[in-house]
Formats: structure tokens, sequence, C-alpha cells
């Protein structure tokens, strides 16, 4: 499949994200996922001794990456009672994504350490520390991004196929009424 040219990309990113408060919740959400997809990563890396990730420590303690996302939600809620990123004031739209990024890598880092501070021991690699949470968060991250990006998603598809010069009746359709909004 072609890639679409980024013009036009921004130009279906504008139309199915004009309410401010929508883009948020879908930047908030894809940041979400990939910074725990991530998170995920680096800690496979580290555990098998692969590339240079490692574990931090700070005074001979273990640092945990909750850490960073405890200190990014506390940063993000302090800035949004100021108002700042939120567009109460007319403010820059990029504060107001920037604080939604923030937010929803904030909270990943968090929740993929959550067993650590439900059962207040590391647990992260036990049985108890990675099944569910693995699969609850991973999949409630995609389908957050599908319930606010969903209308932009099929858009760029209906986009991508028209490009390759196949488009159903029904992907027009849905580009058409995507126009109409």
């Amino acid at each position: 499949m072609p890639l679409l040219p980024s013009d036009r990309l921004h130009e279906l990113y504008r139309l199915h994200f004009e309410e401010a408060r929508r883009e948020r919740m879908f930047l908030s959400s894809t940041s979400f996922f990939a910074a725990f997809a991530t998170a995920r990563a680096i800690t496979h890396a580290i555990r098998r001794g692969v590339g240079p990730f490692h574990n931090l420590s700070t005074g001979g303690h273990h640092l945990h990456h909750l850490v960073f996302g405890i200190t990014g939600l506390l940063t993000t809620g302090y800035l949004w009672l100021l108002e700042v990123g939120t567009g109460a004031h007319g403010d820059d739209d990029a504060l107001s994504r920037v604080t939604a990024l923030l937010f929803g890598a904030a909270a990943a880092l968090t929740l993929d350490e959550f067993a650590l501070w439900l059962n207040l021991e590391d647990v992260y690699w036990a049985r108890e520390g990675r099944e569910s949470i693995d699969a609850v968060v991973l999949l409630g991250a995609v389908l957050s991004m599908g319930l606010w990006g969903g209308d932009f998603f099929r858009a760029v598809s209906a986009e991508m196929r028209r490009a390759e010069g196949v488009a159903p009746r029904a992907m027009e359709a849905a580009g058409a009424s995507a126009g109409s909004r």
C-alpha cells in the first residue's frame, strides 16, 4: 500500500481532530500505548542483557519506571490545575498536545508496575505481576486509540485504497460522510 502524502495525512488529521478534547484523548491513548510497549520492550531487553539498556539505581536502590510515571502524572496534574495545556484560556495547541502526550506516557509507566504498588513488592517478573496487566492494559490502549481515532484511521485507510485505485463504494461513502462533518 502506498503511503499518503504528508499534507493529505495532515488534512485528514485536522478534519477528524478539529475538537481539541478529542485530539487530546487520542494523543493520550496513543502515547499510553507507545510508552507501555516501549517500557515492556526495554525491561525485557534489560532482563536478557540485550542492547545498551540497564537498570537504574540511585543510592543503592533500584529506580523503578513507575517513579518517572508518577512524576509525569504529578507534573501534568499540576499543569492542568494551572490550566496550562487545557485550552481554557486559548493557550497554544502545542501545549495541549504535549500535556496529553505526557499524561498518556506517564500513566503507562505507572500502570505497567501496578503489581508493584498492589503487592508492595517487586513481582514484575512473577506470574501475578504480568499476565493480567499485560493483556488488560495493552488491549485497553488499543481500544482507546480506536475509540478516539477510529474515524481518522478509517479515512486514512480509504485514502490509501483510493491512491491504489481500489475504492469500493463503501470506502467512498465513508470518506464522503467524514468530509461532511
